[in-house]
């Protein structure tokens, strides 16, 4: 009997992990403090699964393309830069002279092969209603799918007290968040105005969704905006703390690779001080 008991209960812990591993998609960079001294080196988190934990590490091999821009240019750090021991990768990053920096990274895309239920659960979880409300309309909920996915992060960072105008830095990644106000000049209560951006063209009627947590490890209320026709959404900054930023751009496949659907993912971190 305790042996029944002991199985039934790793079952059930086992069904609850992969629920949990099943909704935790997102990529995020998030420091301690995006508040830094100027001539100094900083650790910066990237966290695969969500904006409180990460599940597992990233590998160099994955790494297309890594970015600091600041007022004396782009850089590429060199890949030594990010370590990936245990389940969190680390970029460590030097910070010059004062001013506004951003840190972008890009992976390299990725398969993945989902039955239907699961595939359901994912676009209806992870913000993706209009490939769902496709499928529905065409009676494909029964149909397992094969997704080809690209990640792509960025944080902005303030050294010192100089707001400079590289928050709005466009890196050319395949999906990206442009900022087109500096959060460091923003206070609590306004608004942040956010491109969505893929394959360098603005997105117009993308869902962005924004959310946070502020310093005791308390979650802000989850935003869900559409952009307009630029492209642009506007987020509402309602309280103090690390925020993010973030889409999924996911299209049904028309080139000859052997997959369904193609996502580009982008998310956008910062500090909003109170």
């Amino acid at each position: 009997m305790k042996n029944r008991v002991r199985i039934a209960t790793l079952a059930l812990s086992m069904i609850v992990l992969a629920a949990g591993s099943l909704s935790a998609h997102d990529f995020f960079f998030r420091l301690d403090d995006y508040f830094v001294k100027p001539e100094s080196t900083i650790k910066v988190r990237a966290l695969n699964g969500t904006f409180s934990s990460s599940e597992n590490s990233i590998t160099r091999d994955r790494l297309s393309d890594l970015s600091v821009v600041s007022a004396a240019g782009r850089d590429h750090p060199d890949t030594v830069s990010w370590s990936f021991a245990g389940d969190t990768s680390v970029l460590t990053v030097h910070i010059g002279r004062p001013g506004t920096y951003v840190i972008g990274a890009s992976l390299r895309p990725r398969l993945i092969e989902l039955k239907a239920k699961e595939f359901n659960q994912y676009l209806d979880e992870d913000g993706i209603p209009d490939v769902l409300a496709e499928r529905r309309k065409k009676n494909e909920l029964e149909r397992d799918a094969t997704e080809r996915y690209s990640k792509h992060i960025k944080a902005i960072v303030q050294a010192g007290t100089a707001r400079t105008g590289d928050f709005s830095a466009v890196l050319g990644y395949p999906a990206e968040i442009v900022p087109l106000d500096n959060p460091y000049s923003l206070r609590v209560g306004s608004n942040i105005r956010v491109r969505a951006m893929v394959d360098g063209r603005a997105v117009p009627n993308q869902l962005v969704v924004a959310g946070g947590r502020n310093a005791r490890g308390g979650r802000f209320a989850e935003q869900k905006v559409r952009t307009d026709a630029s492209g642009v959404a506007l987020v509402k900054l309602s309280s103090a703390g690390q925020w993010y930023v973030k889409f999924i751009r996911m299209l049904p496949n028309t080139s000859p690779g052997k997959f369904d659907y193609e996502s580009k993912w982008a998310t956008l971190t910062f500090a909003i001080r109170p």
